[in-house]
């Protein structure tokens, strides 16, 4: 790949991480009305945080490896509760007047959660396996 396309890249992942540090602190500031905020808005906070760090390439690959693993075992407890939800029922109303809608939302973010911390590992080897091949050559 040549510079001006490492350049576009790397841009473009910054940006990709910045919508998603937005999107995460949004999350952590929504759940001030939850009846146990704390929990929720520091996994949103870690989340975001990780982002923040990713977007000046000073975040510790074990950082969203383990917050992954936090949200993926922490959604898959919610799933059996919240499974058979339709989706339109997530953002039919902004209230919370179903448990089972509430959870299956909040299963929702985890997921979402431990998506991108995934993609940001899987694209810190990338670019690790990338430096490493160019520095042999």
């Amino acid at each position: 790949m040549n510079q001006p396309d490492r350049d576009m890249t790397g841009r473009f992942w910054t940006l990709a991480n910045g919508i998603m540090l937005l999107m995460f602190l949004f999350s952590a500031a929504v759940q001030l009305n939850d009846p146990d905020p704390l929990a929720w808005m520091a996994v949103y906070a870690a989340a975001a945080a990780a982002c923040g760090l990713e977007m000046r390439r000073r975040l510790p690959v074990w950082a969203p490896a383990a917050i992954s693993i936090i949200a993926f075992i922490w959604a898959g407890s919610l799933y059996y509760r919240a499974h058979g939800v339709p989706l339109s029922a997530l953002i039919a109303e902004w209230e919370m007047r179903d448990l089972r809608v509430e959870e299956a939302r909040e299963m929702y973010g985890l997921t979402i959660v431990g998506i991108w911390m995934i993609v940001i590992v899987t694209v810190r080897w990338a670019r690790a396996r990338v430096a490493k091949v160019s520095s042999t050559r």
